[in-house]
């Protein structure tokens, strides 16, 4: 178990700058986002605090395409994660399937002890984006 970390300013910092994200954002992303505030975090501290984060389940982390690790503060509520693929837009779903999930570890001759799923798409602004763009280049 890693050891638990103390209650910085920084910490705060990190933790509500996260939850400020509206999809999952790289640590690089969230530290220069943290600079363009005026706050002064180096990039090992966000780094060490959002691995804290997702140890604790404070926050979910995904890899895209085999891109870097990237987080997103969520509840603490089982869930699921619809997730576009353009702008990163996320939006948490509820545990729906559960007995779908189960039932085919069961088939499988597995014992589940733990699953996440992300559902990769676009958001609805962003395939009215795409399509405008596709007119505009046809025209």
């Amino acid at each position: 178990m890693a050891p638990r970390r103390r209650n910085t300013q920084q910490r705060a910092l990190i933790e509500a700058e996260l939850a400020d994200c509206q999809g999952f954002v790289s640590a690089q992303e969230l530290h220069a986002r943290l600079r363009e505030a005026g706050n002064p975090v180096g990039l090992a501290t966000v780094y060490r605090n959002l691995n804290d984060f997702a140890e604790s389940g404070a926050a979910d982390t995904i890899q895209m395409n085999g891109a870097e690790q990237l987080y997103r503060y969520c509840s603490d509520q089982h869930h699921h994660h619809l997730v576009c693929i353009d702008c990163g837009k996320t939006i948490e779903i509820g545990p729906e399937h559960e007995d779908w999930v189960e039932s085919i570890a069961r088939r499988k001759r597995f014992t589940l002890v733990s699953h996440t799923i992300e559902i990769f798409g676009r958001c609805s602004d962003c395939r009215r984006s795409l399509r405008e763009r596709e007119l505009t280049a046809t025209k």
